[in-house]
């Protein structure tokens, strides 16, 4: 069975830059294949990872709600086949794509097929890295179970550390089978203030570590260059590694 860690944050802590150092990690360390979902409505995971994206689960799903499935195919089978057509191969990885829903109404039966077809497909990789949606809705709606680590992925900022705060505590209420959850503090200008520790201890989510704001990392970004190409030398990759051989024994 995966090792499944799941990122979860509010909006704008660079969660997803984080996730693709995370595979980036576990590459360099022989821990693959690594499947790597893109859970976020904004899907921008394929931009940090270099991979372009042609098909997004949020199509097929779209195909099955509107009953474009082909004459004599299950439904089961169409998703299975519009799956393996949505993974995006690179070496050591894999990249699918969550995406929207494009109209209205319910779409429980479609997403509960899908969730099938997705337990299936993780059996074939030793690591599942799922980048969330930010805030709070996957875990509300139960797409972050059975997670080994949840790794809630916070700015400076009190407002962030709030909202990780409540991410962590909102997962343990639902008891949705998350059994390790840590705190990273994401482009740190500095080390953790009093009151921040303050806030954890009282809490008791425990930090990682953080890692430092870095103008390699920001110039990357800001070129839409793949951040996974970083040098493992930078300090802000090494920061991140640090955390992920604790949070990974």
């Amino acid at each position: 069975m995966a090792f499944t860690i799941a990122l979860a944050g509010k909006g704008g802590t660079g969660k997803t830059t984080v996730a693709g150092l995370l595979i980036k990690y576990l590459i360099s360390k022989g821990k693959t294949p690594v499947l790597a979902v893109d859970a976020d409505s904004n899907a921008n995971l394929n931009e940090v990872l270099g991979l372009e994206v042609n098909c997004t689960l949020g199509h097929a799903r779209e195909e099955m709600k509107k009953g474009q499935v082909p004459a004599g195919m299950t439904k089961d089978i169409f998703m299975e086949m519009r799956i393996e057509e949505a993974v995006a191969e690179q070496e050591g990885f894999d990249l699918i794509v969550m995406g929207q829903p494009e109209g209205s109404g319910c779409y429980c039966a479609a997403n509960n097929l899908l969730t099938n077809c997705l337990e299936r497909l993780v059996d074939n990789y030793a690591y599942v890295v799922m980048d969330n949606e930010a805030g709070m809705e996957h875990i509300s709606r139960l797409t972050t179970n059975n997670v080994d680590v949840l790794l809630i992925v916070t700015d400076t900022s009190r407002r962030g550390l709030q909202a990780g705060l409540r991410i962590e505590k909102l997962s343990r209420e639902l008891n949705i089978g998350v059994k390790n959850s840590y705190l990273v503090i994401n482009r740190a200008k500095s080390d953790p203030s009093e009151e921040v520790l303050d806030l954890l201890g009282k809490d008791g989510l425990p930090l990682a570590g953080v890692i430092p704001d870095d103008q390699t990392v920001y110039a990357f970004d800001l070129d839409g260059r793949p951040t996974i190409e970083i040098d493992a030398g930078n300090p802000a990759v090494q920061a991140a590694y640090a955390i992920f051989d604790k949070i990974l024994v």
